[in-house]
Order: structure tokens, then sequence, then C-alpha cells
């Protein structure tokens, strides 16, 4: 029912539009608006109330109530829309004001109201509406009388992601971790050389990903090539063949996934590689034991102490799994009690030791409830704080009550998506489409964040009062919410420390998925939902997942694509299966960039979708735009990266609502690109193939973000002294990133003066063109936000590391020097909130840093003389860096020999096994 909810807000706020005295409205039509947006407020009240509630708890006349609200406010607003977008129709080019839009409103509507298609649907609507509301009237009278309210008031809270951290490793692993890295590395017995295979089974819930992913990290380094794959329910077992090969090597097969192979193909492909490399391989989440079969027949059976970790919820598949007799099954056990406690109270307090004498009590209650089950800890822990705000004792007492029995053993999967739904329900209403959303994407899938909240802003689910306010940022802050509440789980974590990519839990996944089936909010299509009833079903969004040869010839029917919003497919499709673009009316997200590079996309009709705003095509085929995508005036974000696009056409600049455009290097951009004053986000921009662009940049003042591309043989075409000026322009940016800067480096370092905000900026040169010293605005008053910095410098001075690491917002530093002038001095104040630092081309060590520096650093990379080790001129200890996890060093050879490493090696890893972490170590 919070569908139903969240359909009427868009509604409303259109029907506000209309009544703003922006649209010369018949008296009758504007009575008529009048009377329905009342209707639809009261609507509006009372399915709030409703959404609260779970669906199972209400009385099904009002589930019936609910629905059709809910389709008659999406009928509603696509006739609103339809009615706005042809009012906005041959507007002027320019940008204007609101005011002159508005007069220019006025005098359109007059014509618009001569032909009335548009008029009439909204008549239409609003009939039927107020119909519907006078027909239910005594029903909703009763129902809001009965109705109670379960809000607890959760608001956007962007907390920091330290938290998600500790949250993500699973309390009590260390034991359990480090005796299965015991079975699997034995230094004893000619049959550990053996393919050795240790399979891992429970329960969703209980933590079998994390605890393999523990195992993984810690011990990836003693092989030759290692991979992390997950399987899931319904697998596309080429795509899992795939993701084995990018995981071995993604230098090699960087382009695999947009070959077309059949299995037999990738299988030998697998197996070969494999031949001679002692390998280290996870298959996560195996559903069957024929997938395993499947996969099995890839993995090379040598004798290098190869191994591989499974893991599955099915006993079966883990029997099957073992590849010797002398194969053990790891089977998942709860949490201990105490366990449980330090987990649920790290994840409130963060700490186990700060619970309140007055919620101690019903901690242990509910823990019991939880049974010892991670995810159900993790996500009722996550309900018990909003905002940062410790909730009060009452409340806990009602989650408590409301958790039912709690999880017990015969009935653990009801249970979790019983106790999964409490925080789901506890969610403001925009949160819930944002989550409800994530059922659009196949299990186990890897979400990168900005993906995501560009399709959200697409969908209209991130809304904003203030116009000045960036719709990507409040996006920012929902994505933030979702993992504080544990909803959501990190994928990958940049060397930042920013969550970039997400993944959802099955049990997360299944309660959404069931909730949004319900709602008719997402349809899913796959080979088993493949049927006469759902194929000419009416949809809203619709998603494809791995669709096969066997149903490519069933065609949607155009009538079920009507009234589709958003269409995505994720699965290797033929051009002859795509609907034709002409089959849809109120597209607003179109996603084919899973399609696969076979499919012989058609974007023949695009001109059509007048109300789209989102059009994705990476990793296609499609060769050219064509010339009337200009027609697409509301388009938002246009990604046509790693397809075979070589220039845009010159209608692009009449996208006037464009705020994200990614494009490839190399592609030419129409002159006029100036027009587009509302892109945010512009990647990658080739000065060289578009040297018009330099001066039109002057013009795109809303850029956030930029990444240039100007390599040396071509710079004399490029205008320096305007570029700079043109970059001086940008006073909204955030992250700037320019490649091959040549000349243009020097230029910067001189005359740029950076925009206040600045929070990226990467300058990658490589051997040519890096900056001839290190720029005077690099420094804490010039950059006071800076949080990345990645830039090459010819010669580095003795007091640049020390500037640098005064920044005071900095956590990811790369730093390249061709040689060092004078001695390098660090003061124990510097770099107090880096974690990641990187320094390559010139000499240093840990004992450059003293102790106070650094002491939130987690990974570190340097270059160090092996005989200065050796010698005992440089000191290896690394105890004075508290925080450190992860370290890389690139010993220099000084003589043409070997002999001399052994022991700054041998040096290298005790300093490192001498750290209180342990850290990882890589030498090179």
């Amino acid at each position: 029912m919070e569908v139903a909810a969240g359909a009427l807000s868009p509604v409303l706020r259109k029907l506000g539009e209309l009544l703003a005295g922006e649209y010369n409205l018949e008296k009758r039509v504007k009575k008529g608006v009048q009377s329905l947006l009342i209707e639809l407020e009261m609507m509006h009240a009372i399915l709030r109330k409703v959404s609260e509630v779970p669906s199972d708890q209400l009385e099904e006349p009002v589930r019936i109530w609910a629905g059709k609200v809910r389709d008659l406010s999406c009928d509603m607003e696509d006739a609103v829309d339809d009615f706005l977008v042809r009012v906005d129709e041959g507007s002027s080019r320019k940008p204007t004001n609101m005011r002159n839009r508005v007069n220019k409103f006025l005098k359109k509507t007059t014509k618009l109201f001569g032909k009335g298609k548009a008029l009439h649907q909204i008549c239409d609507a609003i009939e039927e509406a107020q119909d519907l509301a006078k027909q239910l009237a005594d029903l909703r009278k009763r129902y809001e009388l009965d109705m109670h309210s379960s809000s607890n008031g959760a608001t956007i809270d962007p907390r920091v992601l330290a938290l998600h951290k500790d949250v993500g490793e699973l309390v009590g692993v260390d034991y359990t971790r480090d005796e299965l890295i015991k079975t699997l590395i034995c230094e004893d017995g000619s049959s550990n050389e053996q393919l050795k295979t240790i399979p891992i089974v429970g329960v969703g819930g209980l933590g079998k990903t994390t605890l393999t992913k523990a195992v993984y990290e810690k011990i990836k380094a003693q092989f030759d090539c290692v991979a992390f794959v997950s399987v899931g329910q319904n697998p596309d077992i080429k795509k899992v063949f795939k993701d084995l090969l990018y995981g071995l090597d993604n230098g090699k097969f960087s382009d695999i996934h947009n070959t077309t192979r059949d299995e037999n193909l990738l299988i030998k492909q697998i197996s070969d590689y494999l031949v001679d490399k002692r390998y280290l391989i996870v298959i996560d989440d195996i559903w069957e034991e024929e997938i395993w079969r499947f996969i099995n027949c890839a993995l090379y059976k040598n004798n290098l102490h190869s191994r591989v970790i499974t893991t599955t919820r099915n006993v079966c598949v883990s029997e099957a799994c073992l590849s010797s007799s002398d194969d053990m099954i790891h089977q998942m056990k709860p949490l201990s009690d105490e366990d449980s406690q330090i987990l649920f109270h790290r994840r409130i307090f963060q700490s186990e030791e700060k619970c309140p004498e007055d919620l101690q009590a019903v901690s242990r209650e509910i823990l019991k409830k939880c049974a010892g089950v991670p995810l159900a800890i993790i996500t009722i822990a996550s309900l018990l704080v909003s905002n940062q705000r410790i909730k009060q004792k009452e409340e806990w007492m009602h989650v408590h009550s409301s958790m039912g029995r709690g999880v017990t053993e015969g009935g653990i999967v009801k249970d979790m998506k019983r106790i999964l739904s409490l925080s789901y329900y506890d969610l403001p209403s925009h949160l819930k489409p944002c989550l409800l959303y994530l059922s659009m994407f196949p299990e186990d899938s890897e979400i990168k964040r900005d993906w995501l909240i560009w399709r959200w802003l697409s969908e209209g689910f991130i809304q904003c009062d203030k116009e000045e306010t960036r719709l990507f940022e409040i996006g920012e802050s929902y994505y933030n919410e979702l993992l504080n509440r544990s909803l959501i789980q990190p994928s990958k974590i940049n060397e930042e420390g920013t969550v970039v990519s997400c993944r959802i839990h099955d049990m997360v996944l299944d309660l959404i998925f069931s909730l949004s089936s319900e709602e008719n909010f997402i349809s899913i299509l796959d080979n088993d939902e493949w049927h006469a009833s759902n194929v000419h079903r009416k949809f809203r969004r619709l998603s494809l997942h791995n669709i096969k040869a066997k149903v490519q010839n069933h065609q949607l029917d155009s009538t079920s694509l009507s009234k589709v919003r958003s269409f995505a497919v994720f699965s290797p499709v033929t051009c002859d299966w795509l609907p034709s673009l002409s089959s849809f009316q109120f597209l607003r997200v179109l996603d084919l960039g899973n399609c696969g590079s076979g499919s012989g996309i058609s974007l023949k009709y695009v001109g059509n979708l007048i109300h789209l705003r989102y059009l994705g095509l990476r990793n296609t085929n499609v060769r050219e735009l064509p010339i009337d995508i200009g027609k697409l005036q509301l388009l938002q974000i246009l990604d046509i990266k790693k397809t075979r696009i070589k220039e845009l056409p010159s209608s692009v600049v009449q996208l006037r609502k464009l705020i994200c455009l990614y494009v490839d290097r190399r592609v030419m951009l129409p002159k006029g690109m100036g027009n587009l004053v509302y892109l945010q986000m512009l990647k990658r921009v080739d000065l060289s193939s578009s040297p018009h662009i330099v001066k039109e940049l002057s013009y795109l003042t809303e850029v956030t973000k930029l990444i240039l591309y100007c390599d040396n043989k071509d710079i004399d075409l490029v205008n320096m002294d305007m570029l700079i000026e043109s970059l001086g322009n940008l006073q909204k940016l955030r992250s700037l990133w320019i490649n091959f800067g040549g000349r243009l480096n020097d230029c910067m370092r001189v005359s740029w003066v950076p925009p206040p905000q600045l929070h990226t900026f990467k300058s990658w040169s490589f051997k040519e063109g890096s900056f001839s010293r290190l720029p005077k605005w690099v420094n804490s008053s010039s950059l006071p936000h800076l949080s990345t910095l990645e830039i090459d410098v010819e010669e580095l001075q003795g007091e640049d590391i020390q500037i640098i690491g005064m920044l005071p917002a900095l956590r990811f530093l790369r730093l390249r020097a061709s040689r060092v002038m004078g001695t390098l001095v660090v003061r124990a104040d510097a770099f107090r909130y880096a974690r990641c630092c990187k320094f390559f081309g010139f000499l240093t060590s840990p004992c450059l840093f003293p102790p106070g520096a650094m002491p939130r650093v987690q990974h570190l990379e340097f270059r160090v003389s092996a005989l200065s080790i050796a010698s005992g001129e440089v000191d290896c200890s690394m105890e004075h860096l508290p925080s450190l996890e992860r370290v890389v060093v690139f010993l220099q050879r000084d003589n043409s020999s070997n002999d001399g490493e052994e022991t700054p090696r041998a040096w290298l890893k005790r300093a490192a096994e001498a750290h209180p972490k342990r850290p990882t170590m890589k030498i090179y």
C-alpha cells in the first residue's frame, strides 16, 4: 500500500502546478482539478497510514481500495505528464527564468485546448477519480477511525561509513576464519598438492558470504590468481563463466562480457588459463547441483595447491561440491549469546560496553528472538537508531513485541521475512519506492551507487522543495540512509572510504520482490515467468532477466508496454526480439546497457519517447544516435560509454534538461554544447577531438564533475589561456580529472585558481607532461575540502609532502615524482585523516612519517631501496602507523642479481608481522 501513497505524491504536486496560475485552464476543468485535489489529499493522508501496516494485516476491502487508488493515480499522472509535455513543446530554445516560461505556457495553452486531446484525458481521469472517491467514502471513513500509525519518524541520516565497516565484519569470525584457513593451507602431506574444496553450508542470514570473504581476503595474496563469483538462484551460466574469467585476470579478459561465446568455449578458456596456476576461487551462493557440475568442469585439477570455496543453503549441493574424500563440509552455526550481544551493541552504541542499564533487559529479549542470526541482529539494531539518535525504551519494547516469536529453527525464512519487514515499514515514505526499485536488478548484482541514484532521479523518486538544491546530493543521502538501516550492503568501498557500489542480501531481495510484485510496482520477466498471462499484462516497470533463446521469439504485446515507465534488460537478447520503441508511450527510463554487444539495438522511434529522462546504452554495439534525439526535451541522463558511437549528432545541444552525459574518449561533441546549461556531470571530453568545447565549457557553470583528455601531440589545437579561463568559471566544480595534461598542467600550475568546493583533483600524465613542480594552490587554505589528490610532478621539493599532508580533508593521495630535491621532511601533524597514500617514482619508507602522522592510514604504498634496508639506513618498522591494513612495497634492486633482495624482503615481512593488525603485504 506504500506504493499507492507514493504514487499519489507526484500527482498532487503536478495538479498543484496546474492550479498555480501558469496554465489558462477552462473554468470547468479548473473546478474539477480543485475538487479532485481535495479528494486526493484526503486519500493520501489515509494511504500514508495504511502504508505503515504490513499488507497481511489489512482488511481485504482496504487492499482493493488502495490498489484502485494506485492504478488511478498512475493513470492520472500519465495524463498530466502528457499535458505538461505537450504544453512545453515548441517553447523558446533559449533558457529562461520561470516567469518567462509561465508567459510562454499561457500563450501555448489556448492553441492546445483547440485540439483538446490532452485536456480530454485529464477530464476523463478527473471524473473517474471523483466517482471512485464517492463510491468508497464510507469505507474510507470507517477505516480512518480504525487506523493507527506505527511510524517512528525516521529521517534522512547520512552517517559516516566507518559504522558500516564495523557492522560488516561479522563478530566472532576470527576463530572460524583461522580454522578454515588451517584446513585450506596445510604444510604437510602430499595430498595437499591436489585441488582442495571447502563447501560452506547454512541457511540465509547466518553470514556464509561474510565468512568466506574474510578467508578470501586473508589468503588471496598466496595464490597466482583469484576470483570471487556469485551464482544465485536463477543464474545465467555464461555470465558466471565470464565473471570468473574477469576475476582471474581483469586485464587479459577486460572485454569478456562483450563477447558472444557458448558454454563449452568458456569452459575451455577457463580451464586453459588455470592449467599452470595456483588458484583460489570462491563460488558463492550455489542453489543447484547441476550448476555446480557445470562450474566444476571448468576448474582444472592441477597439483599446485589450488583451492576452491563454495557456499550454499542446500546440504545436497554442499556434498556434491566435495572434490575428494579428504574434503570436509563446514556447517554454519548461529552466533553465541556473547557474540550476538557484541554485534548488537556495537551496531547501536559503537561499543559492546555502553548499553544503558534501562535497555539491557529488553536488549536481551530482542536478542533471544534473533536467535544468533547476524542478519536479524543487524537489521533490528539498525531499526533502533534513527538520525544518530538511539530510540526510547518504549520504541524498543514496541519492536520486541512486533517481532512475534522471533526466529525459529524450523521457519527461519518466514521469520526473517517478518523481521525484515519491520525495517521496511519503518522507512519514511520517500525511501520505500527507492528500496522497492532495487527489485529491478537480478540477484547478486553489484549495483553502482551513481547509476542507481540517476535511475531514482529519472523516476521522480528524489524530490526537493528548494529549486537550488541538487537532486543528486539528496539521492546520495537516500543511499546512505538505506546503508545505515542495513537494507543494502556495501560491496565496493573506494580508497577514500566511500561506498561506490552495493548488494542486496537474498532475503531482503525476496521481501522487496514480493512487495513490488503485489503492488505491480516492478515486473520481472525471465524464462520461468514467461507465459501468456504475463506477456499480455499491463506493466508499469519491466525488467528482463536471463532470457534464453527458447523464449526470444515471444514478442511482448504493444498494449502491455503502453504504460511502462522503466524498461531494463539484464540479459543478452537478439535484435529481432527487443520490442519496438514505438510500443512505449510514457517511458521515462530506457536502459539497454546489459543487452550484450550482439543485440543489434534499433533506436528508431527514440524521438517519440517524449517523457524519457534516462537513456542508457553502455556496452552496446550502437554506432550512432539518431538526429531526432533532440526531441527528448525531458532527457536528463545520456550514457553512451563503451559503445561504437564516434560522434554525437548536432541535435544533442537541444537537450536542455540534460544534467549528466557519459561519453568515451575520442567521441566528437557538436558545436553548441554551451547551451546545455543544466549539465552537472560531463565525462569524458577529448579536447583534441572537440577543440571548440574549450570556450563552451565556460557556459556550463552547473558542472560539478568533469573528466578531460588532452593529448600532448594535439596540444597546439587547444587555446590554453581560454581553457584556464573556462575552468575558472566552473565555480561549482567538485571533481576534476585531467588525463595526459601536457602543457595544460604547467599553465594550470601558474594561473588556475581552484573552485572553493573542489573535492577531487586527478591528473594522470604518466611519463610525459606532468607538473614541473607542485602547484602553489595545493595548500590547506586554497583546498580546504580536497579529499582525493592524484598528481604527477617532475621535481618534488623537501617540504612538498608536508604541505600535502596538511590538507585538512585529504583521504586519498597518489603522488608520483621523477626526482626529489633536498631532504623530504614530514612532521607528526601530517595526514591526520588520510586513509590511503601511494608514493611512486621516488624512494621513501614508513620511517619518513613519524609517530602521530598518518594515524588513520589503512593502505600504504611506497618505493624503497633494498640496499638501504640491508645496510640499516632505513628502518622497516610500521608499528607507529596504528591503522595499517595493507602495504605494497616496490623494492628497488641496487644490482643486477637477486642475491641482495632476500634479506630486505624478510625484514619487511617481519615488520608487517610485528604490527598489531598484521597488515597484508605485497612486495614487487
